[in-house]
């Protein structure tokens, strides 16, 4: 995990946060031969969910989810961050417990590795201290990398210097839909009365109709699904213009239907003389097109039953989720509107954001951003600026996400996502073998993403070439697909 390190720089960065994101964001620096000091509040101030004050606790699951490169986008993910010479991902490695194809680790273990990798490296120091407020002027280089549980005073203070309404402490999630997975021979495209948007765009939705017994028979299911229950730290509220599908299905049998689901002013061309009871609309969700999110359709359900019962609508019962829906307590920021590509905020470059606070989902992701907020601010440091990686990799794939990857004009519901195939450019897959015979649809889906990560791993190594600043970090590096 060490590799040759330029001239110590005199002035240290600052990090705050000793979570995932924020020790890779202090490790990549320290490995660049740059000082460090992180900042973490624990032990002297105590967060609701935290249990010790090691450093990177893991406060919910133990897993690092798929560790399948060529076929799951977390599993690309992990292999992009190995190369990149991860801290996270060599404490994971090397704590991991059986877990079939996923990388579970030892949460103890990992965390104690971490914190000793982190206390034990020469360029690095800790400090167990709040950061209340804004850090100090004379701090030039900072990382916030304070996750869902900043404290008050921070957040007062981002709020303060961002603008209100930048800054988000609760997650209402719809459901993500792979675009191509979508059946277009029941779904149709059209916006409500062909109305054109701001894009000029008079079919901006796909459409999935219902009729009466499909309707009531799926009221029926998101009530009677299991849902997830917030823990006692959450305190979650709800407001009408974003209760979860479910509790608008309670209110009575006919809401949903003069709500989310109303059929008005569409029009199915598949049947053109049968209205339908009701109409499930998705909306693009990304600039590629790739991902539609299910229009008003934020839920606790469970993530089993959210599949099962989504699936029963006309359209997509063959439907692949890039993300499931959720409603949970969370501080991110409006990162689209707020930073820069190399995450540096709009309003003051100095300060730097990283991890889940950006609006990325999942221990992988909020690390992945620690990783590239460490080595784009010592890169800055070093006067040799670098560029994120290329959006084809899924590193490149989640900056491009939190700095750009939403529609234009649309920030304004940017919401936090998992890394997946669908942020990433797309690529097709054959549809024929070479005897002329067609290649079921579920085998090209397959096909497709290993050719999407075997280009990330080649971009990958492109972008890490050895006059590369980014490669001196970790010249014995390199990828084989």
């Amino acid at each position: 995990m060490t590799s040759p390190v330029p001239p110590l720089c005199a002035a240290p960065i600052h990090v705050v946060g000793g979570g995932l994101a924020g020790c890779e964001a202090a490790w990549q620096i320290a490995q660049s031969g740059i000082a460090v000091v992180l900042h973490e509040m624990r032990p002297v101030r105590a967060t609701a969910a935290h249990q010790t004050e090691a450093l990177a606790e893991l406060v919910c699951s133990n897993s690092f989810r798929s560790d399948d490169w060529a076929y799951n986008a977390v599993g690309l993910l992990h292999a992009e961050m190995r190369a990149c010479g991860s801290l996270i991902m060599a404490c994971a490695d090397s704590s991991q417990v059986p877990a079939g194809g996923a990388l579970a680790v030892d949460r103890h273990g990992f965390s104690g590795k971490v914190t000793a990798q982190i206390q034990d490296h020469p360029l690095i120091e800790v400090r167990r201290e709040e950061i209340a407020g804004l850090p100090p002027a004379d701090w030039d280089s900072v990382i916030l990398a304070t996750g869902p549980l900043t404290s008050p005073a921070l957040a007062d203070a981002v709020l303060a210097l961002t603008g209100e309404g930048a800054l988000s402490f609760f997650d209402a999630i719809a459901p993500i839909v792979h675009a191509d997975s979508i059946d277009m021979s029941v779904a149709w495209r059209q916006s409500r009365y062909d109305k054109e948007g701001p894009g000029g765009d008079a079919a901006a939705y796909i459409n999935c109709p219902m009729d009466k017994s499909q309707y009531e028979a799926f009221v029926r299911a998101l009530i009677d699904g299991p849902k997830t229950e917030f823990r006692e730290w959450e305190n979650v509220p709800y407001f009408d213009g974003c209760l979860p599908i479910e509790v608008m299905a309670e209110r009575g049998v006919e809401t949903l239907r003069h709500g989310p689901m109303k059929p008005v002013g569409l029009t199915n061309p598949h049947n053109p003389t049968v209205k339908a009871y009701a109409i499930v609309q998705l909306r693009q969700d990304n600039a590629l097109g790739t991902l539609f999110n299910m229009v008003g359709f934020q839920t606790k359900l469970k993530h089993g039953v959210q599949a099962e019962v989504f699936r029963t609508i006309p359209g997509l019962h063959n439907a692949e989720f890039a993300r499931l829906g959720g409603l949970h307590r969370n501080t991110f920021i409006n990162s689209p509107k707020l930073l820069d590509r190399a995450l540096r905020l709009k309003v003051d470059p100095r300060l730097r954001f990283a991890g889940q606070v950006t609006g990325v989902e999942g221990y992988v992701e909020s690390a992945a951003v620690g990783l590239l907020a460490g080595r784009f601010a010592a890169a800055e440091r070093l006067g040799a600026p670098l560029n994120a990686p290329p959006p084809s990799t899924a590193l490149g794939a989640l900056i491009a996400h939190i700095t750009g990857g939403h529609l234009e004009g649309s920030s304004a519901s940017f919401q936090p996502m998992n890394i997946n195939y669908g942020l990433l450019p797309p690529m097709e897959a054959p549809k024929q073998d070479p005897s002329g015979q067609k290649i079921p649809l579920k085998e090209r889906g397959r096909a497709k993403k290993k050719l999407m990560s075997e280009r990330a791993l080649r971009d990958l190594n492109a972008w890490l070439e050895p006059d590369d600043f980014s490669r001196s970090l970790n010249p014995a590096l390199h990828i084989r697909t």
